[in-house]
């Protein structure tokens, strides 16, 4: 079968139904991060790549030099691969979980080589074993609610960068992507009312996962478990709405360790890592 080639907004309902029906610990995509990817920053801004998908594989230039891949069936794989490398700039990056060996033989035979670069390992939770949310004296937390875009910009990129991509409109419309859900969204409420720290959460109801992408908290009002508070908050919330299982994919390697240390000080337990392949013309 010849791949569709279709641009992602397109494409992604069939890519987060490949992805919740292939999943396991040994795989990497998920539909919420897929979400994420698409839709962190406004479509002339992050200037997304087509797709190319078949009903067991699909291949995604996120850029012309980063490829997303999923997929069971290695024929399927090595024809959505190629059809992808076709479009490519010269020089391709991807990145996979070292369990996917349907992708990582595909993507050895087209001529991707390791090398080095940041990693990151996916880390798993029982949700029933979550523990208590705890916040010092003063603060709060809470869902999002619908049409809190703005504020909900605002505190991620007070957060993480004033030159983030995550605008209010970008916003705007990831909370418009499936399977975001606002009471999932949790916010950290400081004494004076402002915001200051962040996690969403995505809930996949086909498998019951529960992603956490992306969490922050503004550097003020750091060390004072916050990021650690909205995480649980949100990830209760995920619970109640019949999710079984949380997952989170931090940096791995030395160079980053905080965000694993908070997560693991949660309950979550290391699975596998991702690798890093480059492919040239």
């Amino acid at each position: 079968m010849t791949p569709e080639r279709l641009d992602v907004d397109d494409a992604l309902h069939r890519m987060q139904a490949l992805a919740s029906e292939l999943w396991s610990h040994g795989s990497r995509h998920h539909p919420g991060q897929l979400a994420w990817s698409v839709s962190y920053g406004e479509p002339q801004v992050l200037d997304l790549g087509p797709t190319f998908v078949t009903d067991t594989a699909w291949a995604w230039l996120e850029s012309r030099d980063w490829l997303e891949v999923c997929g069971r069936d290695p024929e399927a794989i090595e024809r959505v691969v190629h059809a992808a490398l076709a479009e490519a700039e010269d020089e391709v990056t991807t990145s996979t979980l070292e369990t996917e060996t349907a992708v990582l033989d595909v993507l050895a035979a087209a001529g991707f080589t390791e090398v080095e670069s940041p990693w990151f390992t996916h880390h798993h939770l029982d949700l029933a074993d979550l523990p208590p949310v705890t916040l010092p004296e003063g603060y709060d937390v809470r869902a999002v609610r619908p049409g809190e875009h703005e504020q909900r910009a605002a505190v991620h990129r007070a957060a993480w960068s004033p030159t983030s991509r995550v605008t209010t409109a970008a916003y705007r419309r990831l909370m418009q992507t499936s399977p975001y859900r606002p009471e999932t969204d949790h916010v950290v409420v400081a004494p004076d009312g402002t915001w200051v720290a962040s996690c969403c959460v995505w809930v996949d109801d086909t498998t019951g996962v529960a992603l956490v992408e992306p969490v922050g908290c503004v550097e003020e009002h750091g060390r004072r478990g916050l990021a650690t508070a909205a995480s649980v908050s949100a990830l209760t919330a995920a619970r109640d709405l019949g999710a079984t299982e949380g997952l989170v994919c931090p940096r791995g390697d030395d160079d980053y360790p905080a965000p694993a240390r908070l997560y693991r000080g949660i309950g979550f337990r290391p699975g596998a890592r991702t690798r890093t392949y480059r492919w040239r013309r």
